[in-house]
């Protein structure tokens, strides 16, 4: 009992001093232009997604150790363990920029080594725990600051001007020309997906304008439609997105207003939309690299259920629908292992899969008659 009652102190005495020095939330205010300079992240301090992950993962293997350095450690600081070890699950399986896991993990380690410092240690202390132990406060202070800079980092993306990423395709806006009447032309709307389709390579003769920018959301993309579609002219807009949303944890409802508004402002400047599901995800290569277990951020049945919507949306307006989904799935539902090399992104095999999907449905969408609407929105 009394050894119960020493533990039960020191866990009290560890959060106490770990509430006093914790850092802010990724939800605080940024901090104030006038902070002292010492508040402020040295330069560089943002370390690089899998400097960050080697890190994490050495700390988490130094707390474990060091856990059995202390009579009663083990079991006193377990749930902290359980912490940090589902904390950098999550972080395997998103990004080591998602702050809120970051932040959970440096919490629950510092709470960790003020437990540590608050429980009594064997006389004399060994050399080797002693050393990891000050490699883990090392590690963690790095983290830090790395932390730090990425909330910095966060913080100037959200203040952008240029927040749909309006710069990424102007000069190439401006050097196209008007389309021909002989040719329609469609513009591929999407993120990272449409990105990296080389269309030219796939569809010879036509003229299919890439518009895709890597780890956009569909409303990125809304804020696009003037800039990348409307003002190209194009017969045609085919819409491939909402794979990032989910990653984001952006609310189903979100999407399909989007989405919607995207169909609304492409029919009220005679270019009919055109819909690609999302595409399947797969956690097959995950033993290549962690980060490729794509199912965890975007949930298979999430994603059926936002295809199913798409499906019945476009049933409802007339819009054709671009079925990648069943191309593409394999008997599980998930992405077909040869047709990506991460569970998410197609390789040239996946595109070789996509083109015709996509060529079928263009060429559906520009045989049908243009609706007439009443008014426009510009």
């Amino acid at each position: 009992m009394k050894c119960l009652a020493l533990m039960g102190a020191a866990l009290l005495t560890a959060l106490s001093l770990f509430a006093q020095t914790q850092t802010p939330t990724p939800n605080a205010a940024a901090p104030s232009q006038n902070a002292a300079p010492a508040n402020q992240p040295a330069a560089g301090a943002l370390l690089s997604n899998s400097d960050a992950l080697a890190l994490l993962h050495r700390i988490s293997q130094l707390m474990e150790s060091t856990m059995l350095a202390a009579p009663g450690m083990a079991r006193a600081a377990a749930p902290l363990a359980e912490n940090v070890r589902q904390a950098l699950a999550n972080i395997e399986g998103s990004s080591p920029q998602n702050a809120v896991q970051v932040y959970n993990m440096l919490a629950n380690v510092r709470a960790y080594l003020a437990l540590s410092d608050a429980l009594p240690k064997q006389y004399p202390f060994a050399d080797a725990a002693r050393k990891q132990v000050a490699e883990l406060r090392d590690a963690v202070d790095r983290m830090d600051a790395d932390f730090q800079a990425l909330l910095d980092y966060k913080d100037e993306q959200g203040r952008n001007p240029d927040r749909d990423n309006l710069k990424r395709y102007a000069e190439d806006n401006a050097r196209l020309g008007p389309p021909s009447s002989k040719t329609p032309r469609v513009v591929f709307l999407g993120d990272s997906i449409t990105n990296g389709w080389r269309l030219t390579e796939y569809f010879s003769g036509r003229d299919f304008v890439n518009r895709g920018i890597s780890g956009q959301i569909t409303g990125e993309m809304l804020g696009r439609m003037m800039a990348d579609v409307i003002d190209l002219k194009p017969a045609a807009v085919l819409v491939l997105a909402g794979t990032n949303d989910i990653a984001r944890g952006v609310a189903v409802g979100t999407i399909k207003n989007n989405l919607t508004m995207i169909a609304e402002l492409a029919e009220a400047h005679q270019s009919r939309p055109i819909f690609a599901s999302i595409l399947p995800v797969s956690d097959y290569h995950k033993n290549v690299n962690p980060r490729f277990a794509m199912t965890l951020r975007r949930p298979p049945a999430t994603i059926l259920a936002l295809n199913n919507w798409l499906r019945q949306f476009c049933a409802q307006h007339g819009y054709v629908y671009v079925d990648y989904f069943s191309a593409m799935a394999d008997s599980a539902g998930y992405l077909q292992a040869d047709l990506a090399d991460d569970g998410l992104h197609p390789n040239g095999k996946g595109y070789r899969v996509m083109a015709p999907v996509a060529l079928n449905a263009i060429d559906r969408a520009l045989g049908q008659q243009p609706k007439k609407k009443k008014g426009k929105f510009f």
